[in-house]
């Protein structure tokens, strides 16, 4: 069985309820997640995309934060119609869920955009049961530059208060997306576990998205995890090599340079979003996950090393 420490569900679930659609999960999604043996997921709330045209009569001046807000409704609206899908907070709260027959997900917030300079967000994601939180997304905002920005620009004053109110309140901070400088100052200011939910090596596949070996290391070193992801993009630069059989060559990069103890799964499926978001070639789509872990046996990874990567590396940094 199967954690995904990220997943853009939410984002499909608000974008097809705003068009009139209910049961989103159930109808679209439920068959894929059981046939890839997923028993829990990281569900982001993620709205810094945001030009959409389903995100209607919002004006620009409180887009984030009114995207949010609606983001919230609609993932409360849907969880009401998932009896088979609970909300937890702690790895024991999993486990029960588990043992009623039901998959859990985590909470996370993908960039903070909707927080704006009002620090007191934190607390009210934490109250929300948010344990996963990213202060940017590819943008800049008043925390910090995300990967498609000034790779050298740190975090704010404000940011750096950030890391350190999400560590107050259980939150662990994700550094997926955010630029190189503002990877060193998290590992600065932070003094918890840091992990990045959804990125790749860019030993292997040289994009600002990937982590370098260094960065593997400082992740290590906090006591943190890094999440495989499936977008093709950050698989390998040659089309041809954008492969199921390379994305556990990441794994088997990740765990020589980290240690086996600190590779997770993060897929970051989105092939539902259309072109242009499509997963490696023999992951596709998430009912395809066990293809990664043939490619990871093939490699000589042991069952014990393919179900630390599964489930317990991110549910252990959890708890």
């Amino acid at each position: 069985m199967v954690f995904d420490g990220h997943s853009d569900l939410l984002y499909d679930v608000t974008r097809r309820r705003l068009a009139g659609e209910k049961r989103v999960l159930e109808r679209r999604h439920l068959r894929n997640l059981e046939a890839g043996g997923v028993e829990g997921l990281a569900l982001a709330l993620w709205v810094s995309a945001g030009k959409d045209t389903f995100w209607k009569d919002i004006s620009e001046a409180d887009s984030d934060r009114a995207r949010m807000e609606i983001m919230l409704l609609c993932m409360k609206a849907e969880l009401a119609e998932c009896s088979w899908l609970t909300v937890v907070r702690t790895p024991a709260e999993a486990k029960a869920a588990k043992t009623m027959g039901k998959k859990y997900a985590f909470l996370a917030v993908e960039g903070m955009d909707a927080m704006g300079d009002d620090l007191g967000a934190i607390d009210r994601y934490g109250d929300l049961g948010v344990r996963i939180g990213m202060l940017t997304w590819n943008g800049e905002n008043l925390l910090a530059t995300g990967a498609g920005g000034d790779p050298y620009s740190g975090l704010t004053e404000l940011g750096r208060q950030a890391v350190r109110r999400m560590e107050a309140r259980n939150i662990l901070v994700d550094v997926s997306h955010l630029n190189d400088g503002g990877f060193r100052d998290v590992l600065k200011t932070g003094e918890g576990p840091v992990i990045a939910s959804h990125s790749n090596c860019r030993a292997l596949c040289d994009v600002r998205r990937n982590l370098t070996d260094d960065q593997l290391r400082a992740i290590r070193d906090s006591g943190g995890i890094v999440g495989l992801n499936v977008h093709h993009a950050f698989v390998h630069a040659d089309r041809e090599k954008q492969t199921a059989e390379m994305l556990a060559r990441h794994a088997a990069h990740m765990a020589e340079v980290m240690g086996v103890e600190h590779v997770a799964c993060g897929f970051d499926f989105c092939e539902y979003f259309g072109p242009g978001n499509e997963g490696a070639e023999g992951l596709e789509n998430c009912s395809q996950i066990r293809n990664l872990f043939y490619w990871m046996e093939k490699l000589g990874m042991s069952e014990q090393e393919r179900n630390m990567i599964a489930r317990e590396n991110f549910l252990r940094v959890l708890a």
